[in-house]
């Protein structure tokens, strides 16, 4: 089965991704608006039950992630992905480094940039055109987030959560 692990920022992000994702990214249905720690790897159950426990030791001694956004930005040349960047922190990159080390599959197909996507599979006057009016728009979130997920794949395409994993809990 396909795995990855996200976090969700909090609902207004979310909306102000969602505002784009309805009219410009096709994978909108499939997963709400996320921020990727883990890229999708295959895993059986036996396997996935060994990477819990990992991601358990993993949230407990790792506090909240906060996050800003200011702008967006876009993957181009390489596709016609536009994203929410979220401006790398210390804290993100430490957490995203441990989903890459011992137990987890450690192949990395990109280097890890934050992001949340708002539109992708774009052709590319589209793209051209929706990416110069956001780079117009003016954005300003900060967020933190106090949880990740480790997520399945249906057989449909879409996501789902099979557990999520608090951050600090040991603090609490």
């Amino acid at each position: 089965m396909r795995y990855g692990i996200a976090m969700f920022p909090s609902k207004e992000i979310q909306d102000e991704a969602n505002s784009f994702r309805k009219r410009y990214d096709p994978h909108y249905s499939l997963i709400p608006p996320h921020l990727t720690l883990k890229e999708a790897f295959e895993a059986d159950d036996d396997y996935i039950e060994k990477l819990i426990e990992e991601l358990r030791k993993i949230a407990k001694k790792t506090k909240p992630v906060d996050i800003a956004i200011k702008k967006v930005s876009s993957f181009s040349p390489v596709t016609n992905t536009i994203y929410l960047k979220v401006e790398p922190n210390e804290e993100l990159n430490q957490l995203v480094d441990q989903m890459y080390s011992g137990e987890f599959p450690e192949e990395m197909e990109h280097p890890f940039v934050p992001h949340i996507t708002i539109a992708q599979d774009l052709v590319q006057d589209e793209f051209s055109d929706v990416l110069g009016s956001l780079r117009m728009k003016t954005f300003d979130f900060k967020d933190t987030i106090d949880r990740f997920h480790l997520f399945y794949q249906l057989e449909n395409g879409a996501w789902s959560v099979h557990e999520s994993f608090v951050l600090g809990e040991d603090d609490v």
